[in-house]
């Protein structure tokens, strides 16, 4: 009989876009000590057992940020398998809070409107087509045959 591995169960992760008006959108980037430490990443964080997924990016926000997020809506989920962690990730987009983003984990941060950073996690690369698609109403690929 072959063994076979035990099948991760997912951690879910609350993980916010703030969009300026102008469609800019803020990213992070995972502070030293952390798994991928120096890559780039909408920032969020771990949903704690009983907590709403709402409710644990409204949290994570205050604790990395010192923002206060009113009122965000759900844009998609994915799951991603790192070496570390099986994740699902609960993408909210967010265009009402409060407050100026802090550096509260001595993380950079940076608003981009075309998102121009390096190295992205792996589980964010895919989304940034979506994403344009959605601010802008194009995908990468028509940017770059233009």
């Amino acid at each position: 009989m072959a063994d076979h591995a035990p099948v991760a169960v997912p951690i879910d992760v609350a993980v916010g876009i703030l969009m300026q008006p102008n469609g800019d959108v803020l990213l992070g980037q995972r502070p030293a000590g952390k798994p991928y430490a120096g890559y780039w990443e909408f920032p969020g964080g771990k949903v704690e057992p009983g907590e709403s997924i709402f409710a644990a990016l409204q949290r994570e926000f205050v604790e990395e940020l010192g923002i206060d997020i009113r009122s965000a809506r759900p844009w998609c989920g994915v799951e991603h398998v790192y070496p570390h962690a099986h994740v699902r990730l609960h993408f909210y987009i967010s265009e009402d809070w409060h407050g100026l983003p802090q550096s509260l984990e001595g993380q950079a941060f940076a608003w981009q409107g075309r998102v121009d950073l390096a190295p992205l996690l792996p589980a964010t690369i895919p989304l940034i087509a979506w994403l344009d698609q959605l601010r802008f109403g194009e995908s990468r690929e028509s940017r770059s045959n233009s």
